[in-house]
């Protein structure tokens, strides 16, 4: 049975529909579920942990070609159906849960510790109104992670994967950068789902880095300073930074950027991670 057909046999069966609180869009393209299994390079070493499986469709795949997957659901409704398809599955756990709240750390280490897994990967279909948090979470907790393989509006997977600097930069661009390498891999329409959103969708997949990109002591100073840069982006780096509290007045910040000889009238998007960095250590030594 191909993907659309399950999906509508099984929200039939359970009378389910959509619930947008949880920005649920069911993927029946099965194109795109083999592309995202093959991107993300899964196998029977690798722990695979689920976030918002919903029906299941991604998941059947996982666990045909991985060596556990670990589903972690919000919405209860989703539960009795994933439970009913996967329970007799001796590689598959579910938690009904809240990503942004369950200890992935610990699950990581137990599931490392007791079983002869080696590596661990996210993949998964991510609510889109909470996309940035999730991903955030994965990469500010320093998890044990391989890589990371999400899908995600195409809008946001632009911003997600250019080079600091480019066309879609945003705050976001240079923490995704710190941590990982990242690329889009999919480009995925709105009719691969029902119901059908408005917007394009895109799977990107971030190799997280054995170490962050720079040597930074201060990560809450140094992202601090990337997000002032873009509080008003159509403002240039002087006049960002002139409405936080790191600089007295406009003079010390035009005489940094002189310094390091970063143009004066630039735009903080159009800053590299690595002018950024220079920034950072120099207000650490004021």
């Amino acid at each position: 049975m191909n993907a659309l057909k399950e999906t509508t046999f099984i929200m039939k069966k359970y009378n389910i529909t959509a619930n947008k609180r949880f920005g649920q869009n069911f993927l029946i393209d099965d194109n795109i579920i083999n592309g995202i299994i093959k991107n993300a390079e899964v196998s029977k070493e690798d722990l695979i942990i689920e976030i918002g499986p919903g029906l299941g469709t991604l998941t059947a795949e996982l666990l045909k070609y991985s060596g556990k997957v670990i589903s972690i659901e919000l919405d209860k409704n989703m539960i009795k159906i994933l439970n009913d398809r996967f329970s007799l599955y001796d590689n598959f756990e579910l938690l009904n849960d809240d990503i942004l709240k369950v200890d992935l750390k610990k699950i990581i280490e137990n599931n490392l510790n007791s079983q002869k897994l080696k590596k661990v990967k996210v993949v998964a279909n991510l609510p889109y109104y909470i996309t940035t948090p999730i991903i955030m979470r994965l990469l500010e907790e320093k998890l044990n992670l391989d890589s990371i393989t999400v899908m995600v509006q195409k809008e946001v997977a632009q911003r997600l994967t250019t080079i600091p600097g480019g066309k879609n930069t945003g705050a976001i661009t240079y923490s995704i950068n710190y941590f990982a390498n990242s690329k889009i891999v999919l480009d995925v329409p709105n009719t691969s789902f029902i119901p059908a959103p408005e917007v394009n969708s895109a799977v990107i997949k971030l190799d997280i880095l054995k170490e962050p990109r720079l040597k930074v002591e201060d990560e809450k100073l140094f992202f601090d300073i990337i997000k002032t840069a873009f509080l008003q982006k159509r403002k240039t780096l002087v006049n960002a930074l002139s409405n936080s509290s790191l600089f007295n007045n406009k003079q010390e910040i035009i005489s940094m950027l002189n310094n390091l000889k970063i143009d004066a009238n630039i735009r903080g998007e159009k800053l590299s991670i690595e002018d950024y960095y220079e920034i950072y250590k120099y207000i650490k030594k004021q």
